[in-house]
């Protein structure tokens, strides 16, 4: 089930089931150290609201982390869209979802020819206490505002084949790979098309694409309002949507998609409205180990090798983590205490806000 929690809360839990001395080195013969030895985590799509981690929140879907003793944290399959249920849409808002790879016949949101797929997401410790890990499937982004009978008529991104991994054997010797078979737009022609994307760290940027935001904006139109997107790889850590116990170390190595969206929302008349900013990370993996890391032997154990289950949870709870920013006088907050999924629509709100403070700086006013 997921809960939706605070970056305090988050910690928490990481932090409560760790009853055992911490281990005097990142290796021992009990496992790994949970809080220096080698580790991976793996998370398969995830969404920030806003245009930085200080002026918005995030939705931040179960995260695998690798146990702390050879075997692997897998992502159940009961996750196949974000949002997942009415509270994550809550947060996130009513118009954007993005599919992860299944789906029943007759309801594709992905182009002709596309099959239907598992996702396959892993966090894990080899037997060489080497950590890796992987985040495969197909994604399609939808903007639940168009028209259309049927969900490929909605979706505006498609993302096939797309493959993210990481493999820390030594500090240096790192790996870290993201791939996609084939990339589908929305153009502005409003049809579903390939496009290439370009190698590298370079960037793929589109404008004027009929796509919404992912929340409802007063007096807002959907047939004038147009986006803008950005489409990179993942290559710093920072760059990925993570919440507080998603942890680096002296070395990591990231991969992973990452989807900028900027909307320009714009009324009946045309007129501009504001901005509203989205950010997507989607296959989001990385491994860090200390930087006098030496992998163990082949066929040698930490613990032993055939242990697959963790000291510790393994999966890092999904939630909404809000940002500290200062509300202005006429947002009304809802309390933490009281109510969390209210988080989504308070800081929608203050995207808002913020988007029309900068239209009106623009203009002058």
């Amino acid at each position: 089930m997921t809960r939706f929690v605070t970056k305090t809360a988050v910690a928490a839990c990481l932090a409560l089931p760790v009853l055992a001395p911490a281990a005097a080195s990142a290796q021992t013969a009990q496992g790994v150290d949970e809080k220096t030895g080698p580790v991976s985590f793996a998370n398969i799509a995830s969404v920030r609201l806003g245009p930085d981690a200080q002026h918005g929140g995030a939705l931040i879907t179960e995260t695998q982390r690798s146990p702390l003793t050879p075997g692997e944290s897998k992502l159940g399959a009961d996750r196949v869209s974000v949002p997942k249920n009415d509270g994550e849409r809550t947060t996130l808002g009513p118009n954007y979802e993005i599919d992860l790879g299944p789906y029943n016949a007759g309801q594709s949101p992905y182009p002709s020819g596309i099959a239907s797929r598992s996702h396959n997401v892993v966090a894990a410790l080899q037997a060489t206490d080497v950590p890796t890990a992987v985040a495969e499937t197909n994604y399609a982004l939808r903007d639940n505002a168009r028209s259309g009978g049927s969900p490929v008529d909605k979706t505006v991104l498609v993302l096939e084949g797309a493959r993210s991994a990481v493999d820390c054997t030594a500090p240096k010797k790192l790996s870290s790979t993201t791939t996609v078979t084939r990339l589908w737009v929305r153009g502005e022609d409003n049809s579903l098309s390939q496009v290439a994307m370009p190698a590298g760290s370079a960037t793929l940027r589109m404008s004027n694409l009929h796509l919404g935001a992912p929340g409802a904006v007063p007096q807002a139109s959907h047939d004038t309002t147009l986006s803008d997107i950005e489409v990179s790889r993942v290559s710093t850590f920072d760059q990925l949507i993570k919440q507080d116990g998603w942890r680096g170390g002296d070395v990591t190595a990231v991969a992973g998609w990452r989807v900028d969206v900027t909307t320009h929302v714009h009324d009946a008349a045309n007129v501009q409205l504001q901005d509203v900013h989205t950010t997507m990370v989607l296959g989001g993996v990385s491994c860090s180990i200390p930087k006098n890391f030496v992998a163990l032997a082949s066929g040698s154990t930490s613990g032993g090798a055939t242990v697959n289950q963790p000291s510790v949870p393994t999966e890092v709870p999904a939630g909404y983590l809000g940002a500290a920013a200062a509300a202005p006088q006429s947002d009304l907050r809802v309390p933490i205490g009281v109510g969390l999924l209210g988080g989504g629509l308070v800081f929608g709100a203050l995207a808002i806000w913020l988007g029309r403070r900068r239209v009106a700086r623009s203009r002058g006013e």
